[in-house]
């Protein structure tokens, strides 16, 4: 019987161009579909990937985390530059680590990190075009920070969640949620145990009705008493949305390790 190796890997994309990251019978320009050819091309037998957080459409990561398993014998080096070179120029991998047999890249994270953000301005940008999300009016982030504080701890999200969200439970623990801004860009930085459907794009539609003047600061605490959806405001576009980081126990040894690494230090 052959040995079975099990690996993480970090995941960078551009969702941009991507039907999101699940695979789907009816879509097959799917990021996941794309990991798993290369992958499956390299180790030379089907592969199926597991990862931390789906992301939807149109929505991007540099700090996606994934495993796999694999009778395949390669070198730490061989297998990146292989995966990488099938890949398509806005997926890849930036590092790939052996596991042990117990841990899993979805179960085993301890909380995920996002970063909402927003070109403030009152004309879009020609370079970071699908990668921001421009708002032309003024927002006050003191206004939306002090909002902010509302969330944290463990809440029932009903609110903040999209209707055609299938977890069981709308209960999740918001660890921080701040709003800091440099010149015109506005960044939202989101980290909770996880997330439910749309919960970081309803919960910035609602920050940015408040951060414009038009609801109290109190409002986010009267959503989250109400638990119904239809109260709060518009989900943002998926422009902006960055998964940034996922945290698991020290035992694992998982790395860290971005091209946008100075992301983190904002």
């Amino acid at each position: 019987m052959k040995k079975i190796f099990k690996f993480a890997l970090g995941i960078e994309y551009n969702g941009s161009n991507y039907h999101g990251w699940q695979k789907q019978k009816e879509f097959s320009n799917t990021i996941q579909q794309h990991i798993e050819n290369a992958i499956s091309i390299i180790a030379n037998h089907n592969i199926e990937i597991f990862c931390a957080g789906r992301t939807d459409i149109g929505v991007h990561s540099i700090g996606q985390v994934i495993h796999f398993e694999t009778v395949s014998i390669r070198k730490i080096k061989s297998w990146i530059l292989g995966i990488n070179s099938l890949l398509p120029k806005d997926i890849v991998v930036t590092w790939i680590v052996p596991v042990t047999k117990e841990f899993h890249a979805r179960f085993s994270a301890i909380s995920r990190k996002y970063y909402y953000i927003i070109y403030n301005s009152k004309y879009r940008s020609g370079i970071l075009n699908k990668l921001v999300t421009q708002y032309q009016y003024n927002l006050d982030i003191k206004k939306m920070n002090k909002a902010a504080k509302y969330l944290i701890g463990e809440n029932d999200l009903t609110s903040f969640r999209s209707v055609k969200c299938q977890s069981s439970s709308s209960y999740r623990r918001i660890i921080h949620l701040n709003i800091k801004k440099y010149n015109n860009y506005i960044i939202i930085d989101i980290k909770a145990n996880s997330f439910v459907y749309h919960m970081v794009r309803t919960i910035v539609g609602c920050l940015l009705e408040i951060g414009s003047h038009s609801k109290k600061e109190i409002w986010l605490l009267e959503l989250l008493k109400k638990k119904d959806r239809t109260k709060a405001a518009t989900t943002v576009k998926p422009n902006g949305l960055f998964l940034v980081e996922i945290e698991y126990p020290k035992r694992f040894n998982i790395p860290y390790y971005s091209n946008l690494n100075f992301l983190l230090n904002l």
